[in-house]
């Protein structure tokens, strides 16, 4: 045996120790767990929307002129240009017909609304997209503002929906990959040790990575990381998972070899 007590409280999965812990725990205590942590995450994907993103797309729709479209790859527009339509700091919006880049923002994302074409400025550089032809997109107020108001609620929901459910399809794939290898760990560290609970500690081992991304997506939000920063978080929620995977089986016990006999000696009355 090991020196230490294998852990068999399987409900924090933030520490090694508490990970190997979901190795013997039922599925279903496994499920409960990772249902929290993706309504965690969903939480932190619709405050994201609801404070950094939607109130930007508010003031841009505000500032909208009374008539115009976008209507067989053109943009009619009956306001001023260039012009800064709303900025966040994430997002900002922008209207120059001739795309003269006389207007800029330190937003991260920048969306800058040509005659016939979207451009867009992020960290990772500038990309053009005409606008389809034959599509119609209404650029008035009159017209995006109701559409906006009826579509702004189903987006928050499909998004928790879909952080929600995307989580849990994920982590079962994901822990689906994985659990050979740590079977492998564990058979070669002389853990005890089967398919399904290897199953069961892959997955808990993806929980700590959700769980800095998620605050990461809330920091991003507050400015308190930037984004860059927020790169750097999902590429460590990555490698802490690994992390985990690789640590959390030497907290459980080792295999305990059969005691042989000595054929010499004569039998135990």
């Amino acid at each position: 045996m090991s020196a230490f007590t294998e852990p068999s409280f399987a409900w924090e999965p933030i520490t090694p120790r508490g990970v190997a812990a979901f190795a013997r725990a039922s599925f279903e205590r496994l499920f409960i767990v990772q249902a929290i942590f993706a309504v965690m995450a969903a939480a932190a994907v619709v405050w994201f929307l609801h404070d950094g993103i939607f109130p930007t797309v508010d003031t841009a729709i505000n500032a909208l002129p009374a008539t115009g479209e976008i209507r067989h790859g053109q943009l009619d527009w009956h306001g001023d240009s260039p012009t800064l339509l709303a900025e966040g700091n994430v997002l900002a919006f922008m209207v120059d017909l001739e795309h003269g880049g006389s207007i800029r923002s330190p937003a991260d994302f920048q969306f800058e609304f040509g005659r016939d074409s979207l451009r867009t400025l992020t960290l990772f550089g500038e990309a053009e997209f005409p606008y389809p032809d034959g599509w119609i997109f209404p650029a008035n107020l009159h017209a995006a503002r109701p559409a906006w108001g009826a579509w702004s609620p189903e987006i928050l929901g499909l998004a928790a929906l879909g952080t929600f459910f995307g989580l849990l399809l994920v982590w079962t794939l994901l822990a689906t990959l994985y659990f050979l290898p740590v079977w492998l760990i564990c058979f070669f560290a002389n853990r005890d040790l089967n398919f399904r609970q290897s199953w069961k500690l892959a997955a808990a081992a993806l929980l700590p990575g959700a769980l800095l991304l998620s605050l990461a997506i809330v920091l991003y939000d507050l400015a308190a990381f930037d984004l860059i920063q927020l790169c750097f978080a999902f590429g460590m929620h990555l490698i802490i998972g690994w992390i985990y995977l690789f640590v959390s089986p030497m907290f459980l016990n080792r295999v305990v070899p059969a005691e042989k006999g000595n054929p010499f000696l004569p039998p135990k009355n």
